[in-house]
Order: C-alpha cells, then sequence, then structure tokens
C-alpha cells in the first residue's frame, strides 16, 4: 500500500472497502460519535474509536453467521 494509505490492512475483496467504510459510519451515527470530515482520528477518544471498531466487528459476525446458517442448513 502507498504512503497515503490509511491503514495497512489488505483486503481481500477490494469493493469491500466502500463497504466497510459505509458500515463505519452507520454504526458511528447508532452510538452518537461524529467521525472528523477530515478523516483525521488522532483527536478523537480512543473509547470512541474502540467501540466503533468493535460494533463493526460485531456486526460482521452476525453477517457471516447468517450467511452460513443460511447456506449449511442450520439455525441459531
Amino acid at each position: 500500500m502507498g504512503a497515503g494509505s490509511r491503514s495497512s490492512n489488505t483486503l481481500v475483496v477490494q469493493q469491500a472497502s466502500q463497504a466497510l467504510d459505509q458500515l463505519k459510519y452507520e454504526v458511528a451515527q447508532e452510538l452518537g460519535i461524529q467521525i472528523p470530515a477530515d478523516g483525521y482520528y488522532g483527536y478523537m477518544a480512543t473509547r470512541d474509536t474502540g467501540a466503533i471498531g468493535g460494533h463493526i466487528t460485531r456486526r460482521l459476525v452476525e453477517i457471516a453467521e447468517q450467511q452460513l446458517a443460511g447456506k449449511s442448513g442450520f439455525s441459531r
């Protein structure tokens, strides 16, 4: 990734970047946290950024569980 990249994580599916950004904004809005317009998170509280990341992870796990349940016939 280039020097101007925001993250060192490499996405397996490159199109997922846009979906993850959208999910980040949705979660932040649900939590009442304002995402900096300039993209610089340095002034945000660690608690807020951690809450956003934690909720994103929870949501992604739920999505994966639903997909696995649908594909394999398992139900919750």
